[in-house]
């Protein structure tokens, strides 16, 4: 199977899985109707144009189904889920100040920081509405333990926010230390599989496997993420002024030689030839290869864990394998 033919099954099956999620969320955010004009055509824009989120609602149904659930059972929780990690996305470009994201203006890149600021609580308190709703009438425990799931998790994606804002500017950031503050963002992705595993009644060990899976995928996902800013001319420039450098030329950085030449030409007017410098500086580097090869086993071992799981396991393989294709 080729990258292209693994990307469209996991597509397909993202969506399968997300899409009544999303609709939900969407509609939930078309009911409300803020009398400010710009701020309704920015939570519009947000939903309809740019925030097709069907990850977190899809972790949710595949978990819940994985351990015996009915997908629809997460629905109001996938669409909680939506709009909180929607929120959360708005503030974080307007930390970054980013003002595009995959071609597309950013609702702060669209309507300024303050209208951005206000849609992001607007989507954050919807989200926490529709949380409440979705456990309202689960049995006592397991309402608390998905609340307080949801809890953690954010104030993990809040302190790692914080810390990556403290280093931005700085150079010599340790690859490992960049590294864990990406193990905390993943936070929400480990809520949504173990909730979802919670709503499907799982017994405790399934609920921790599918815990560690929405973890593991995190990491990697991230990861990914990570080498292909470094590909990317416009994220790498933004991340090199504003934000910090994407992980595979931090962990080059622990060769002295070849971070001097990486900032050198990381100074200089972005264009093709230097862009192709500062990548093959940074792939072809025993740093880079070594984090590959780190985050290849994490795979493996995680594939290895997910074996007792007997529903779903092929979506859950198909998705863990599509975090590493080309690396």
């Amino acid at each position: 199977m080729t990258s292209k033919e693994l990307m469209q099954r996991v597509n397909v099956l993202l969506k399968a899985h997300g899409k009544k999620g999303l609709k939900e969320a969407q509609k939930a955010m078309s009911e409300e109707k803020p009398t400010h004009e710009t701020l309704a055509e920015a939570l519009g824009y947000f939903m309809n144009e740019v925030w097709f989120d069907f990850l977190h609602p899809a972790l949710l149904s595949l978990a819940s189904e994985a351990v015996g659930g009915k997908p629809d059972e997460t629905t109001r929780m996938g669409a909680a889920f939506v709009l909180l990690a929607g929120g959360a996305d708005v503030h974080d470009d307007i930390i970054d100040q980013s003002t595009t994201k995959e071609g597309k203006a950013t609702v702060f890149g669209k309507y300024g920081k303050d209208i951005a600021i206000l849609a992001g609580d607007a989507l954050l308190f919807k989200g926490l509405y529709l949380l409440h709703d979705a456990v309202r009438l689960l049995p006592d425990k397991e309402r608390q333990q998905i609340l307080e799931g949801v809890r953690q998790a954010f104030a993990s994606i809040n302190s790692a926010e914080a810390k990556e804002a403290s280093l931005r500017g700085k150079i010599d950031i340790p690859g490992d230390k960049y590294l864990d503050i990406i193990k905390m963002k993943v936070a929400v992705a480990e809520a949504t599989t173990r909730i979802g595993a919670i709503i499907g009644k799982g017994t405790p060990q399934q609920i921790d496997v599918l815990s560690e899976y929405g973890r593991v995928f995190g990491i990697l996902n991230t990861v990914r993420d990570e080498y292909i800013d470094v590909f990317d001319e416009v994220e790498l420039k933004n991340r090199a002024e504003k934000e910090c450098l994407p992980l595979p030329i931090l962990v080059t950085f622990e060769d002295p030689k070849k971070k001097t030449e990486i900032l050198e030409l990381i100074k200089q007017p972005t264009t093709k030839e230097t862009m192709e410098k500062i990548l093959d500086l940074t792939m072809d580097s025993l740093e880079t290869q070594n984090l590959t090869k780190d985050i290849k086993a994490l795979m493996r071992q995680e594939l290895q864990l997910i074996s007792v799981i007997q529903n779903c396991r092929l979506e859950l393989e198909l998705l863990l394998n599509a975090t590493l294709i080309d690396l």
